[in-house]
């Protein structure tokens, strides 16, 4: 297998251009026998974090963009009318072959509809997920969906179950992950009708490992390896996720520094607690790949740091090394396939 070209906006996200273009060089230093980049984004600003940087020059390659989408735009207008931005470039580069990953901190709403508009689906996925893997007691878990389909149908539920446990499977090496289910209680018969009309689907699928329903509450204790849930709830999740790591490690300092004897117990604990903190950082999964498109497409988190840039490129890399691409269309091949011998039979049953 060549070179992994992976395509970077560089313009994308609070840090940018210095957070997406060192976090991708470094990236590059650390793999350079087996990864190349595109920037792109402003060419004269790219060059000018570039300057002073040590990294293998033929790897690199520049493609300047003349607008950038705004955080605020509307994102179907801005896929549409700026053809010349970052995010629309390194999409068509993705569609068209010439890049094998995109990945961006810049608008979330941009990144999805243009995932779907200019790289496309799999043939037989119904909607592509956003996918964010969450830090958990035991590990990880995986969150899908987390922001792309904000209603969502039980079909379409069941296909984010089958792509998330091949991404955790193979992406993140977890044999035969766990599916559950998002829900207000672990009995089956509560939920709303998405959650009910969907428990059977999941049930009869013997190619997924359902546990049932899983409560919000038992998310950061790793009850599931893949958490099952549209993306209004997901995202709920996802930020309340977020704030209450960030109140509580506030919490915690507060607390730490409030006189002298928490100050010599916080030296006394400091490797230990900077050793439990680390489990439940996020920023050491990289992206959210939007999963079930004819290429990846990476969505970094807006504020995300040079690290997170470095891992998402790294993630890339372990995406295609391990064809989590290919496994996904062979599922959703054999399933439509399924599907049709199963409209057959009943057509045969009951002849016009």
């Amino acid at each position: 297998m060549g070179k992994i070209r992976i395509a970077i906006d560089a313009m994308g996200g609070d840090n940018a251009p210095e957070a997406p273009v060192r976090g991708a060089i470094d990236a590059l230093n650390d793999r350079k026998e087996s990864i190349s980049l595109i920037l792109l984004g402003d060419e004269q600003k790219i060059r000018k974090m570039l300057d002073g940087l040590t990294y293998p020059k033929d790897a690199v390659t520049l493609v300047n963009c003349t607008e950038e989408i705004e955080m605020a735009e509307p994102p179907v207008n801005a896929i549409s009318r700026k053809k010349d931005s970052s995010i629309v470039k390194g999409m068509r580069l993705v569609r068209s072959g010439e890049a094998d990953a995109f990945v961006s901190a810049g608008s979330t709403g941009a990144v999805l509809v243009g995932g779907q508009v200019l790289v496309g689906r799999i043939k037989g996925v119904e909607r592509p997920p956003l996918a964010a893997v969450m830090p958990t007691e035991k590990g990880a878990s995986l969150l899908i969906d987390c922001g792309a389909n904000v209603d969502a149908r039980p079909a379409w539920l069941l296909q984010f179950a089958e792509m998330g446990s091949i991404y955790m499977e193979h992406a993140m090496h977890i044999k035969n992950p766990t599916v559950g289910i998002l829900s207000i209680g672990a009995e089956e018969e509560k939920g709303n009708a998405l959650v009910k009309e969907t428990i059977p689907l999941l049930r009869e699928k013997e190619d997924i490992n359902f546990i049932g329903p899983v409560e919000a509450r038992d998310v950061p204790a790793g009850a599931a390896d893949v958490i099952v849930t549209d993306a209004f709830s997901g995202n709920l999740i996802m930020k309340m996720y977020e704030g209450t790591a960030t109140s509580i490690l506030h919490v915690f300092k507060k607390t730490l520094l409030s006189s002298l004897k928490t100050k010599i117990g916080a030296l006394l604990i400091k490797s230990s607690l900077k050793s439990a903190l680390k489990t439940y950082d996020a920023s050491q999964y990289g992206g959210a790949p939007l999963l079930g498109l004819r290429g990846l497409v990476v969505k970094a988190h807006g504020s995300s740091k040079e690290k997170e840039f470095r891992i998402a490129v790294e993630q890339c890399l372990t995406f295609y090394e391990e064809d989590v691409n290919g496994k996904i269309r062979e599922r959703m091949e054999a399933e439509a396939a399924r599907m049709r011998q199963m409209k057959k039979a009943k057509a045969a049953e009951h002849p016009e």
